[in-house]
């Protein structure tokens, strides 16, 4: 059985129905909103990397730790575990390749936004 179906067309949707009809008592099911859009990555990547570039109030940080920073601004939770060298922090937990296209909408208003307030003007 497969891993699941991204409900598009009709017959995908006729497929779907016919394994929960078919599923025996006890099985779980999760429907899920659809993921974040590879134009919405993309945008997101460019905008974090044209942020950092402009260091707003002064930052120096990689695109990466922008991310980090917008997605726990959306409280999208993350946390920092030690590097196994031991020379600094890695984040874990929360990705955005998770993020549903709503979700991911949030995140990029949430840059444009901090980006606004902080005379950031985007080539976009």
């Amino acid at each position: 059985m497969s891993d699941g179906y991204q409900l598009v067309l009709g017959r995908t949707r006729e497929t779907a129905h016919r394994i929960v009809d078919a599923a025996p008592v006890g099985s779980r099911l999760s429907v899920k909103p659809p993921r974040r859009t590879l134009d919405q990555n993309a945008l997101m990547w460019t905008l974090l990397g044209e942020l950092a570039a402009a260091r707003p109030e002064g930052r120096e940080l990689t695109p990466d730790v922008w991310k980090s920073l917008f997605l726990h601004a959306l409280d999208h939770s993350q946390r920092f575990e030690m590097a196994l060298d031991g020379k600094g922090m890695v984040p874990v937990g929360f990705r955005s390749s998770k993020l549903s296209k709503e979700q991911m909408s949030a995140l990029i208003e949430t840059i444009y936004e901090y980006a606004g307030r902080h005379g950031v003007e985007f080539s976009q």
